[in-house]
């Protein structure tokens, strides 16, 4: 059987457009359905700024895992909250509040995977309870 050839999608940091997400933080879409041929999930680098911290917020069907590149941050998961940095992965199941802050003093770079693949309209704003 004759394998079927797709053409292979590298995209440099550089070439990604920064954005702002629905939870307020800047992230860059490295692989997603809107410019790749992946479908069923997303890459992306996320960063916060020292002090600043995304909206508490929760997505309905998407997972998610945050893996820390620099920085030191809190990150909180439903009720639990934890001190987080280079090197640590967390894992966001679907319909978990959760929010992470950047307690450092340089900026929090942050790989974040979803699946299916990140779309606005699945952030949900928790913006009333403390984060």
């Amino acid at each position: 059987m004759a394998q079927q050839r797709m053409p292979m999608d590298v995209v440099n940091w550089k070439d990604a457009k920064p954005f702002t997400t629905v939870d307020g933080s800047t992230i860059r879409e490295l692989l997603a359905h809107r410019n790749s041929s992946i479908r069923k999930q997303s890459l992306a680098e996320a960063r916060l700024a020292p002090g600043c911290a995304t909206i508490p917020h929760h997505h309905a069907v998407t997972e998610e895992i945050y893996y820390i590149l620099s920085g030191e941050a809190s990150m909180t998961v439903g009720d639990d909250t934890r001190a987080v940095g280079p090197g640590d992965a967390i894992a966001i199941p679907p319909g978990m509040r959760h929010t992470i802050r950047n307690t450092g003093t340089i900026e929090l770079v942050f790989l974040c995977t979803c699946a299916p693949g990140y779309e606005h309209a699945d952030t949900h704003l928790d913006a009333s309870l403390p984060s």
